[in-house]
């Protein structure tokens, strides 16, 4: 039907009149209409474009309210990779920080942005001609999860951006995602009120709600954002408070108490000040993020791994409270390793109820000299893991007593057992409960085997149904079996089964960390992988074999020659090779006349036929190696477009640069 142009001149005005009280209530904080009028106006504007659906656009307010549901999120790869900041706890710290900075920038004169820390979910927002086209999570900082449509939802988001004269229509935008303190106890109250379980805490609550499929579920929470990066392509800006100015000007919200720094001693007293405000701000915080003001001082500054030189974050002490010690029990591990926790009474921790808490191990527990019915402070590690930090000695009661550590596993009955210069108890028992379910969860992992449908809940009924004792037995279960079990059913049953059958494509790094062999993580295993091709090279390696990997030291090296001594980690290995489970790497034959081979490479900026992972993993399987910082004995550089701070120090340093299509000639 083709719309009169009355109906489309109306549908502008709408959508005129919805930005411009959008920008007013969550950017100026100066709503002009009732949210009875905002919502007549939304209804008109969905009520016309309904009837003219010609006329929809994706930047239309209209689109916030969600749409259909999604199945999977895409992961996409970060242009430049979105760094994670290094904690610091103290003055001491924070001075050392100033010097570092300092000794980099060779005597210039230089200043600081200070900004909250919101407790919130870090995000990438993509605009083209001035449209949000693409919004993903921060993921591992290299790739992350493609939620555009929930993102859409939140209206502190513009769909839209001021495109005005002078202002960039394509850029990326980063920023915090959060919920206030008002809006989590509300929407806590509704759950309530519905008989529903409640939330922990907003952060996890942001986290979670993010990852919903149904976007319309997500229109419903009240998610907000606030903004504190900007990156143009082929525009350098000068500052990072000039590029706070120009979000505010592009119709993001930017938080109103960043504060320009001239000294560090400026930035200490912003950190003390809002210490002792921030139970008065309307949403978390935990702690200051610090930058270096001049973005040229921050390209020569750098980073070190995945974590800037010019920024830094000053984390507040950890809130403690006081409550009871009911009791201590112990939890086994998949390596069979023995923790005790504190069951407490529970107490409201850091924006959370805790009932449990981490006691570490028996020479914790002696030196703080912790015992049941003590009244105790529990604080939050990072404002993440709940801990016992320490005792009120003044309510200890007469009749109290020391904490003994059993001799027997709290779960099989086996003996338990502390190694020489270990602070951890072990359970010996192999075939423990405990560690059985431990070691199939950790092997199902997403990071391990990635089998969809066999997590803890379905571990937990597969080993109580003595259908599974150990991670090869998962490839023996059948689907009239699985299917006849509680909550499972026929569909239940063959998504798992296909999940299992999909895991044996995984890569042999993937089966190697699967294995839970202790201290052997992604990384290692990936080098040793890549080093020994094989599972029965592996196997016969030596102390001295193990340690000539780089990254390999004596410790992981007694541990991986420990685990193939074993007598059932080599049944296990068996069976899951007649399983189909990979064991061989596929890695790509090192030619002799490769240009690779022996090389050292860093890249720097964005690829525009491959991500940054594959041009590492192209690089690895040719002989070379992929590192993340440029120094002297770096053999090239490889610059893509926005390239940062490593194009710079390889100039200074004479190392190669070479450009995509350069690179994609060496590889061949």
């Amino acid at each position: 039907m083709n719309a009169p142009s009355t109906a489309k001149q109306r549908i502008e005005k709408l959508r005129v009149a919805l930005r411009d009280h959008d920008y007013r209530y969550y950017v100026l904080s100066q709503p002009s209409i009732s949210d009875g009028e905002y919502d007549q106006l939304m209804n008109d504007l969905i009520a016309l474009e309904r009837q003219y659906p010609g006329l929809i656009t994706p930047d239309s307010p209209s689109q916030r309210v969600g749409g259909e549901p999604t199945k999977d999120f895409t992961t996409i790869t970060h242009e430049v990779p979105m760094l994670s900041l290094s904690n610091t706890y103290s003055e001491d710290e924070l001075l050392d920080f100033d010097r570092r900075v300092k000794e980099l920038v060779g005597g210039q004169q230089y200043r600081f942005v200070a900004e909250l820390k919101i407790d919130g979910v870090a995000i990438s927002l993509i605009y083209r001609n001035g449209i949000f086209v693409l919004g993903a999570t921060r993921g591992d900082g290299t790739q992350g999860d493609e939620i555009t449509k929930n993102l859409k939802t939140i209206r502190s988001i513009p769909l839209k951006a001021e495109t005005g004269k002078g202002l960039p229509k394509d850029f990326e935008v980063r920023g915090e995602i959060f919920m206030t303190k008002k809006d989590f106890e509300s929407m806590n109250k509704r759950q309530e009120e519905l008989g529903e379980k409640t939330f922990v805490n907003a952060r996890n609550t942001t986290s979670g709600t993010l990852k919903l499929q149904d976007s319309k579920a997500v229109a419903q929470r009240r998610l907000r954002m606030f903004t504190y990066f900007l990156r143009i392509s082929n525009v350098k800006p000068t500052s990072h408070s000039e590029n706070l100015q120009l979000l505010k000007k592009l119709g993001f919200v930017v938080n109103e108490h960043v504060r320009v720094c001239k000294t560090i001693a400026d930035v200490k007293q912003y950190c003390d000040e809002w210490n002792v405000k921030r139970s008065s701000l309307p949403y978390d915080i935990d702690g200051i993020v610090v930058k270096v003001d001049s973005i040229a001082q921050q390209q020569e500054l750098g980073a070190v791994a995945k974590s800037p030189r010019w920024a830094i974050a000053y984390k507040y002490p950890a809130q403690q409270m006081e409550t009871q010690l009911n009791a201590i029990t112990l939890q086994v591990g998949r390596t069979g390793t023995i923790t005790p926790v504190a069951e407490l009474t529970p107490v409201f921790v850091s924006g959370s109820t805790v009932s449990r808490a981490t006691l570490h191990n028996e020479d914790y527990i002696n030196e703080l000299d912790i015992r049941i019915g003590d009244s105790v402070f529990v604080e939050k590690g990072g404002d993440v893991i709940p801990k016992v930090a320490g005792v009120n000695l003044k309510k200890r009661p007469k009749n109290s007593k020391s904490f003994k550590f059993p001799s027997l596993c709290p779960v099989c009955g086996s003996k338990i057992f502390r190694p020489e210069g270990e602070a951890a108890y072990y359970c010996e028992n192999f075939e423990c409960p405990a560690q059985v379910r431990g070691r199939i969860e950790h092997f199902a992992h997403r990071r391990a085997m990635n089998i969809e449908g066999l997590g803890e809940a379905v571990v937990d009924l597969l080993v109580k149904e003595d259908l599974i004792h150990n991670i090869a037995d998962i490839y023996v279960l059948k689907k009239d079996r699985i299917a006849g079990l509680e909550r499972m059913g026929e569909k239940s049953a063959q998504n798992l089964l296909d999940g299992i059958e999909e895991s044996k494509t995984l890569p042999f790094s993937r089966v190697l960390f699967g294995l839970g062999i202790r201290f052997v993580g992604e990384g290692v295993a990936k080098l040793l992988a890549d080093h020994f091709n094989d599972i029965e090279n592996l196997k016969k390696a030596s102390q001295q074999d193990l340690e000539h990997v780089e990254g390999v030291g004596p410790r992981i090296a007694e541990s991986v020659i420990r685990f193939f001594s074993d007598v059932h980690s080599l049944k296990l290995i068996e069976r899951l090779s007649k399983a189909g489970v990979q064991m061989r790497s596929d890695r790509k034959k090192i030619t002799e006349n490769s240009n690779i081979t022996g090389k050292t490479f860093v890249l720097t900026g964005g690829l525009q036929t491959m991500s940054r992972e594959e041009a590492k993993e192209r690089i690895e399987a040719l002989g070379g190696k992929s590192a993340s910082s440029v120094s002297k004995k770096t053999d090239f550089v490889i610059v893509g477009s926005d390239a940062g701070s490593k194009l710079q120090k390889a100039v200074e340093l004479g190392v190669t640069t070479i450009n995509e299509e350069e690179f994609l000639k060496m590889l061949g």
